[in-house]
């Protein structure tokens, strides 16, 4: 399948992401394909995919016959039922959330960092410390710089686009209209430079096909996002974490949260959820990837960055609970305590199950940029082996002007542009990013085993690198204008494909061990403690 150049279409299909490079000419994953000729008749075994995100819309007409439900559990009685410490846990759990409700925004990590730097070096004189302290007094002055300098460009962008929407609704005052088309403007030649300034604007994006609602519609949310980042994300007097009522400090503090695993904006992970297993062939909304999956919602990404004891934790749930793959639409360029997260991947690898993580959207190579949660380990000496970094791919055929990549810290590309699924209040939408990526290869992995449920983790993880579509052209390098072979950008130089993937597993000797499971779907093992997370 690799190597060819494919006529492009002119706009992504909505299902291109379970198209075939070969009949359909756009470089999806072969989802449809590979249930018509390879596993037409036949029933796979039903799989568990834990969603660690924002939350899920579990009423949700094209998922709430295939979200997780732990049989384990009466709803709504305030017991925890099956003893695994988590009362009403009937769909998953929500780390970030207590008593007193859910958290919504959260700081970013370098904040967190830089908050406690700064109570414990503020005022110092650096002469007074000791060696190993000026090397943290550093990295705290570092920290300063970048934080001073956010939010100093939050600020000018918060101005900047709120000024255009300023002059934008005095030009529809002026105009008497609230939706001006091109039309309006011929002839106009204001004297005011505030509506001769927003004139060019409009005429610029109306050339471009773009409508004015359309236009300030971009502006709103780029104030809002702006603004989110000066008051949540860049604010180290903003914290949260009071809500949900835990000794943040205790690592391996594992029974805090709530069972609200939809949260206060679902969005994200109701997206990501359809991907990976929106009901096939019900003629509503779209088809997910995997025909016979359980999606099980851990909640512990906020907006803003997710906390490593809440990863972790969520991480050791979906274990415990009995999920085979994982998939993680999350990452930082800083990490609190990255060990912690470590030992919860580690403790994944032993019950044999499998993350999938995208790689990130900045368009940055992972091999030289640090990238959070990743799969090494032992100070980045050692690699996990049941872990998948995942960059995103463009229905055009290279790879996304945003994605992460990197020839050692990325594996392989899977399609994250204009990937349309499932969002909040029984409704649809097409997102972008790696985020949409990696859930396209959960599927995939969930799909394999499903119907191969003697491969082990590791040898899903093979099968799934080994089998890509190779992509040998020459691609556009993210963030940059250099061409570079698309082979440069990952281990695999390739695109996950369901249909060569079952192929091969068709062919792979099974090495999964049996396990044993109890009522509520969870393995027979002792839940970790301290001890066995070391």
């Amino acid at each position: 399948m690799g190597g060819s150049l494919l006529a492009q279409p002119e706009s992504a299909p909505d299902n291109w992401f379970n198209l075939d490079p070969t009949e359909d000419g756009v470089r999806g994953v072969s989802t449809e394909r590979v249930y018509q000729e390879l596993l037409r008749g036949r029933t796979g075994e039903t799989v568990i995919v834990a969603v660690i995100d924002s939350g899920v819309d579990y009423d949700h007409e094209d998922l709430k016959d295939i979200m997780w439900v732990n049989a384990g559990e009466i709803a709504g009685n305030g017991i925890d039922d099956d003893g695994n410490g988590y009362i009403d846990d009937v769909n998953g759990w929500n780390f970030i959330g207590g008593a007193k409700g859910n958290v919504a925004e959260d700081t970013y990590e370098i904040t967190r960092l830089y908050k406690m730097y700064q109570d414990r070096f503020d005022g110092v004189n650096r002469d007074d410390l000791s060696k190993k302290e000026k090397v943290e007094y550093d990295q705290y002055m570092e920290i300063k710089k970048t934080i001073d300098e956010q939010r100093d460009e939050m600020e000018g962008n918060v101005a900047f686009y709120s000024g255009l929407l300023d002059k934008l609704g005095k030009l529809k005052e002026a105009l008497g209209k609230e939706d001006i088309k091109a039309a309006d403007l011929e002839g106009y030649e204001p004297t005011d430079p505030d509506l001769t300034q927003a004139v060019a604007i409009l005429n610029n994006v109306l050339s471009q096909g773009t409508t004015l609602p359309e236009v300030e519609e971009q502006l709103k949310g780029g104030v809002e996002y702006f603004s989110n980042s000066l008051n949540y994300g860049y604010n180290p007097d903003f914290n949260p974490r009071n809500i949900v009522g835990d000794n943040y400090n205790d690592v391996y503090e594992r029974y805090y949260g709530n069972n609200d695993v939809q949260g206060p904006d679902a969005s994200h992970g109701t997206h990501v959820s359809g991907i990976i297993g929106a009901v096939r062939g019900n003629g509503i909304g779209m088809d997910g990837v995997a025909n016979n999956v359980r999606i099980m919602s851990v909640r512990a990404v906020p907006d803003g960055d997710e906390r490593d004891k809440d990863v972790a934790n969520a991480i050791i749930y979906a274990v415990d609970n009995g999920a085979s793959v994982i998939n993680m639409s999350f990452g930082k360029g800083y990490a609190w305590d990255k060990e912690a997260v470590e030992k919860a991947i580690k403790y994944a690898a032993k019950h044999d199950v499998l993350l999938v993580h995208a790689a990130g959207n900045s368009s940055q190579d992972n091999d030289n940029t640090d990238n959070f949660p990743n799969d090494t380990y032992k100070k980045g000496r050692k690699t996990f082996d049941n872990w998948i970094e995942v960059g995103a791919l463009s229905w055009n055929g290279g790879p996304a002007s945003f994605s992460n990549y990197g020839q050692g810290g990325v594996d392989l590309f899977a399609p994250g542009v204009d990937i349309y699924s499932t969002i909040p209040e029984s409704d649809y939408a097409s997102f972008s990013g790696t985020s949409m990526a990696s859930p396209v290869t959960a599927g995939v992995a969930a799909l394999v085993r499903s119907y191969y449920p003697d491969l082990s983790a590791k040898q899903v993880r093979e099968i799934l690198m080994a089998s890509v579509d190779p992509l040998n052209e020459d691609v556009t390098l993210p963030g940059s204008d250099e061409t570079v072979p698309f082979r440069q950008l990952s281990v695999t130089g390739g695109v996950v494909n369901a249909f060569n993937a079952v192929e091969m597993a068709a062919e792979t000797k099974g090495k999964a061990k049996k396990k044993t499971r109890i009522k509520d779907g969870r393995t027979a093992d002792e839940a970790p403690n301290k001890k066995d997370r070391a």
